[in-house]
């Protein structure tokens, strides 16, 4: 006889992202390792004094260093493994990801700090250290 599962999702007891991921995990060496506390200083020139509230700029790093060390070059994929990965959500410090607005405010702070199309990758050579690269239309 062929049985059938019936897909019934009961709540969810209290259970915490921190203690869902390793301690071990390579975000939480991360996280350990590289201070970011400086971005808000770095950054808020380019902040207007009223307005609605943006994107934390710590997310905003984080997501693209997400971005870098999981290569990924689309906000929208970036967005969908945050959704995925708890380890991810964890790092950057959400509880729940939204995927219609965060590409959209993700583009914005970019181009509010870097230009129109900057984004981080890996130097040639082999060297796995990150720059930033700018399109090659604003250079000229």
């Amino acid at each position: 006889m062929m049985g059938s599962k019936q897909r019934h999702f009961a709540p969810l007891i209290q259970v915490s992202l921190e203690e869902l991921v390793p301690q071990d995990h390579f975000y939480r060496h991360l996280e350990h390792t590289l201070d970011l506390s400086f971005v808000r200083e770095f950054v808020q020139e380019t902040y207007a004094v009223k307005g609605r509230p943006s994107i934390d700029p710590i997310v905003f790093f984080k997501l693209q260093l997400v971005m870098f060390f999981e290569d990924i070059r689309s906000e929208r994929l970036l967005m969908q493994l945050v959704a995925d990965k708890l380890s991810v959500r964890w790092y950057v410090g959400v509880r729940h990801v939204t995927q219609g607005s965060i590409p959209s405010k993700t583009e914005r702070t970019r181009r509010r700090f870097f230009g129109s199309r900057a984004y981080l990758a890996p130097k040639g050579n082999g060297d796995n250290s990150m720059l930033l690269k700018q399109d090659a239309a604003k250079a000229l």
